[in-house]
């Protein structure tokens, strides 16, 4: 087993929809539907939408890869937040979005999410941000505490549509 935490390429954008369609499942809400989770799989999680985030400058995939085998992934978006509920509570700017941040179910509690944060936390700040920030979804205890364990504080919240549904996620920030 030789693990390596890389950047993503082109050629990892349908394992990485893969990996998606596993991994993001397990972060909504319990009373999620199937059809919104599969709308928003569709919609910013496919192939072609990994494609484009690959192709994009300001943002950076990170992998752990296994021998080929993807086990994770982060997603950094180099760019000031369109959100304005978001926008008002950093306070770390230039500030980064860690944007997803997954681990097949098969390799949680191994230490891969902490690899994948150090070096996503690393990456930012070889680029220039002061800060990284993630919206979570407020009902999902589990990643809360291990994005705390991992430095993050809570500075406010703001919304994600799920397909038809609204949820309600809390920003937190890591200054760098």
């Amino acid at each position: 087993m030789t693990e390596t935490i890389r950047t993503a390429t082109t050629h990892d954008a349908g394992k990485l929809a893969d990996l998606a369609a596993v991994t993001f499942p397990l972060a909504c809400p319990p009373g999620s539907s199937a059809a919104d989770i599969q709308a928003h799989l569709e919609k910013t999680l496919s192939e072609a939408n990994f494609t484009d985030y690959l192709a994009d400058a300001n943002i950076t995939v990170l992998v752990l890869d296994d021998d080929g085998q993807l086990l994770g992934y982060t997603m950094l978006i180099a760019k000031p937040s369109t959100d304005p509920d978001v926008a008002s509570v950093l306070s770390a700017l230039p500030s980064t979005e860690l944007s997803k941040c997954y681990v097949h179910p098969d390799h949680h509690g191994k230490g891969a999410a902490s690899q994948l944060i150090k070096a996503s936390l690393a990456n930012a700040a070889d680029k220039g941000a002061a800060g990284v920030w993630l919206g979570v979804n407020s009902e999902n205890a589990k990643a809360i505490r291990f994005y705390e364990k991992s430095g993050f504080q809570r500075v406010g919240t703001k919304s994600f549509k799920l397909g038809n549904t609204v949820e309600h996620d809390y920003v937190m920030e890591h200054r760098l």
